[in-house]
Order: structure tokens, then C-alpha cells, then sequence
């Protein structure tokens, strides 16, 4: 096997570099099926080591209450109870408390409020016209008396549901503290007291003092609408079904259905999502490396031995980034309009006959966007890459230009290398970012010209066709749907380039 390695190594550098890219490309396409396989397996681990998690604290839950005194028995009912008896009165009072008012919350709001998230059309009452008697005759009166919001349902349901899972963790955590009280009494050792507790959260605990802040907020301003998110993609919310007067239903999987399905008249808006996924993914791609090479390109060239006036140029590139891309993005989008500065010049001095086509002509105004996108942020690299470039050790160059390597040499063998080392975390944040880059499209084209549907252009990318469904069309549930597609791709994306980046792969290669 060893002799077989050697010769294929062997034959490999013998190739040409064309050659050993297409020998590199066939042997990772050849690995695919390896590659999932292995993939299957670690879901298959993960799956299993969750069960085993599960399993052990069940058996822990057990095994606590079998050999537990009366205190911690009891708290198993009534959290805190143990702790209040033990001494420790301000920790039980809190786990008092919490269990006080989560029962509360459930009995007079949050059981109905999942009840109702239970049903199918996710009400109980209905919207309904109010019948009066007036003088004697019954008459159909304009008063609506609204019933259930489907939307109020959908969000408190969805908070309910994840006190439910915090209360189920303070639980645990009540059940496990009685467990570890009991062990350190049982050696004659003294527990913690109030005073004790709150020190420790300036001490010890301090990370937890710290992230209990930052870690609330992105449960309530991220988690929880990722779930309403999820949660609306099943739903036929939409402009005809807006509450509070028309409410919204569950309906499957009807709308990935629609997404996924290219017959029955579902072709159109297939075929948009289609075209749309593949322009991000090359917008994101050129919007990425062009900036990247020609900010590093822009930083090697003002960092050059001999340039004068170095601060200068660095100042001018900067200049750039303090305009607001508000102002500047539909300033540049005015100037290349049929009737813009551009086209007004070229036709003044008979350089062309007519109106370029800059934001008509679908190629033309997606290479023009890539093209903007570079004067936009070529001078965030330049700054970026120039402290990165400033840290590469001179020995290195020094080494190089002994060996006899020419600057391009250099470049390949010692500056790229350690840039993509350095910056390849940096590479897959902004690639990331790119494919939900707002404002370069919206403020240039507003994702015209519009040859896809009433809904989606052909520089629109997908944030923007979300967008557009949102505000304009109120189409909610199929820009929830757009919107996990966009976050199941850009999560596959990140996962698989973050585990092949040097800089997380051979750490230790530039220390």
C-alpha cells in the first residue's frame, strides 16, 4: 500500500500544473461518495451521543431521588424546598419563585396559548359580523367582533414553548444542586451561603454574570425568530390572510412543495428561486475575491519601498469608506442611467449612438454591480491586508530572494499563503455576508431589470427577493421559506470551508 502511495505521489509530480488541478478535481469528485459517507456516520454519532446525554440524566434524575434524603424527595414537587431547608434560603426562594410563576404563566395564558397552536386553523374563535335587532328587525350591522389572532397565537405559543424548555432546565439544575447539597453535607463540609453566592458571581462565577446579558438577547432576538420563521413556513401567511380580520392556517409542506415542484404551474417561481440562488452564489464569489486581490493588490503597492506620500493615498482610499453608501450607491446608480452623466457624455460627443444599456441589459447590470462593488470595498482590504502584509517576517523575502525567487515567486510561495493563513476566517465572513449584501444591490438596481417576475429581477439576490416579498407583496410565508433555504445554504457553506481552512486546519504552521 505504502509502494502504491509513493508511486501515485511520484506521478503526480511529473504532471503539469494543468494537469494537477485536473487530477486534483477528479480525485475530490472521486472522494464525494467517501466524504458523505463519513458525513452520515458523524450525524449518525452525534445522534448517538445525544441519545446517551439524554439517558444519562434521566438515570442521574433516578438515582437522585432513589438515594436522596426527605429535602431533596420533596424538591422534586416543590423546587427550592431543599435549599430553604438545608440553610441556603435566598437560592431556594429563586427556584420558588421561578416554579410560582411559571405555573401562573401556564395556567392562566400559556396553556391556552399552546392549546391554540395545537389546532389547524390555530383558532378557537373566528372573526365574526354582529346580528342587532333594531326597532323590531333583525339587520346585519358593519361590526366585526374579532376572534383569535393567528399571529399573537404563533408568537406567544412560540414563547410559551421556550419558557416550558427554561423551566425544564431550572428544574434540573433545582434537582441536581439538592444532589450535590446533600453529597457535601454527607462529608461534613459547610455549604454556600447567600453572601457566599453573590461573591461568587463577581469571582468565580463572573462568565456567567457576564454572558447572562449577551446570551438573553440572542435567545429573544435571534432564536426565537428563527423559530417564528420555521414555524410561518408552514403556515399560508400571506396578504390575503393578514390578521387580525383574515387570519392564517397551517398548511404543510405545501409551500416547499411549491418551491421544490416544477410542474402544475409552479415552474415560474421554481425557476426564479433557481436563478436567483446561482447569481448569489456567483455575486458572492466575485464580491468576495475581486475585493480581497485588489485590496491586497492596492496594499503591496502602496506599501512598496520608494512610494512617497504613502499616508495620502491611505487617506484617499479612506475617504471613500466615510461616505455613507447610501448617498453614493444612488448617486453612482443615477450617473450610469439611460439619462445619467455617463450616457449623456458618451451621446454629447458621438462616442455612441445610444443609451448604454447599463441597468437594462441583464449581463451588463450584473457585471456593473460586481464592478461598483470593488470601488465600494477595495479600501476596507487595502486597510485590512495592510497590517497583515506589515507582519510577514522579512526573513522570509529575504530567504526567498537568496534562493533566487523573482516577486511573483514570492507572492505565491510566501504572501498568499500566509494572507489566505491569517484571513481565511475573514474570507468566509465576507463571503457570508456577500450573499446577504442589501445594499449594493437594492441602492444600484433595486434588483431590476425586472425579466424574472413581478417579484424578483435578475440582479436581485435572494435577501432582496425576500425583501420584496415582505414589504411589497406581504408574502410571508414563502420569504420564510426563501429565508431557510438562504440559512440552510449559507450554514452548509460555512461548515464545510471552515473545516478545509488552513488557519483551523495546520495552526501551527506560521507560529
Amino acid at each position: 500500500m505504502a509502494d502504491k502511495i509513493t508511486a501515485k505521489e511520484l506521478k503526480y509530480l511529473h504532471y503539469s500544473k494543468p494537469m494537477r488541478l485536473l487530477f486534483s478535481i477528479w480525485n475530490f469528485i472521486l472522494d464525494i461518495p467517501n466524504k458523505l459517507w463519513h458525513l452520515i456516520c458523524a450525524i449518525g454519532r452525534a445522534f448517538k451521543s445525544f441519545g446517551l446525554a439524554v439517558a444519562h440524566q434521566f438515570q442521574d434524575i433516578f438515582l437522585t431521588f432513589k438515594n436522596g434524603d426527605w429535602k431533596t424527595r420533596i424538591s422534586f414537587v416543590v423546587m427550592g424546598f431543599g435549599s430553604i431547608a438545608r440553610g441556603q434560603v435566598m437560592r431556594g426562594i429563586l427556584f420558588l419563585l421561578f416554579e410560582v410563576v411559571f405555573i401562573v404563566y401556564m395556567v392562566l395564558w400559556g396553556g391556552a396559548w399552546i392549546a391554540k397552536l395545537s389546532l389547524k386553523n390555530l383558532t378557537a374563535t373566528t372573526t365574526q359580523m354582529v346580528t342587532t335587532t333594531v326597532a323590531g328587525i333583525e339587520m346585519e350591522v358593519e361590526t366585526t367582533i374579532y376572534g383569535d389572532n393567528t399571529l399573537q397565537i404563533l408568537i406567544y405559543g412560540v414563547l410559551s414553548i421556550v419558557f416550558i424548555l427554561c423551566f425544564i432546565y431550572t428544574w434540573r439544575l433545582n434537582v441536581r444542586q439538592n444532589r450535590d447539597a446533600q453529597a457535601i453535607l454527607a462529608k461534613g463540609k459547610k455549604l454556600k451561603s447567600g453572601k457566599d453566592d453573590l461573591k461568587s458571581l463577581v469571582d468565580d462565577q463572573f462568565y456567567k454574570t457576564v454572558l447572562a446579558l449577551p446570551v438573553l438577547g440572542i435567545v429573544i432576538f435571534t432564536v426565537i425568530p428563527i423559530i417564528l420563521m420555521i414555524m410561518i413556513a408552514f403556515t399560508n401567511y400571506d396578504y390575503n390572510h393578514t390578521p387580525p380580520v383574515n387570519l392564517f392556517e397551517w398548511v404543510g409542506w405545501s409551500n416547499f412543495n411549491q418551491l421544490f415542484t416544477w410542474g402544475n404551474g409552479t415552474s415560474t417561481f421554481s425557476a426564479t428561486f433557481g436563478e436567483l440562488l446561482s447569481w448569489t452564489l456567483i455575486w458572492a464569489f466575485f464580491a468576495t475575491f475581486t475585493n480581497y486581490f485588489l485590496g491586497m493588490l492596492v496594499a503591496m503597492m502602496i506599501n512598496k519601498k520608494g512610494i512617497k506620500l504613502k499616508k495620502l493615498w491611505r487617506g484617499i482610499l479612506v475617504l471613500t469608506i466615510a461616505i455613507p453608501q447610501f448617498i453614493s450607491l444612488l448617486y453612482v446608480s443615477k450617473m450610469f442611467s439611460d439619462e445619467g452623466l455617463v450616457n449623456r457624455f458618451l451621446i454629447n460627443n458621438g462616442i455612441v449612438q445610444t443609451a448604454i444599456p447599463f441597468w437594462t441589459d441583464p449581463t451588463m447590470a450584473r457585471v456593473m454591480v460586481i464592478i461598483i462593488n470593488v470601488w465600494v470595498g477595495v479600501p476596507y482590504l487595502m486597510l485590512i491586508t495592510t497590517g497583515v502584509l506589515m507582519n510577514i517576517p522579512s526573513d522570509l523575502y529575504e530567504s526567498a530572494r537568496i534562493d533566487g525567487a523573482n516577486p511573483v515567486q514570492q507572492y505565491f510561495k510566501i504572501t498568499l499563503p500566509y494572507m489566505f493563513f491569517v484571513t481565511g476566517p475573514y474570507l468566509l465572513t465576507s463571503f457570508t455576508s456577500n450573499m446577504n449584501n442589501f445594499n449594493v444591490i437594492y441602492l444600484l438596481t433595486g434588483g431590476a431589470p425586472y425579466t424574472l417576475s413581478d417579484s424578483a429581477g435578475k440582479t436581485d439576490l435572494l435577501i432582496t427577493w425576500l425583501y420584496r416579498l415582505t414589504v411589497t407583496n406581504n408574502d410571508y410565508k414563502t420569504a420564510a421559506v426563501i429565508g431557510i433555504m438562504v440559512f440552510v445554504v449559507v450554514a452548509v457553506i460555512s461548515l464545510v470551508v471552515y473545516n478545509v481552512l488552513p488557519s483551523m486546519k495546520n495552526e501551527e504552521d506560521f507560529q
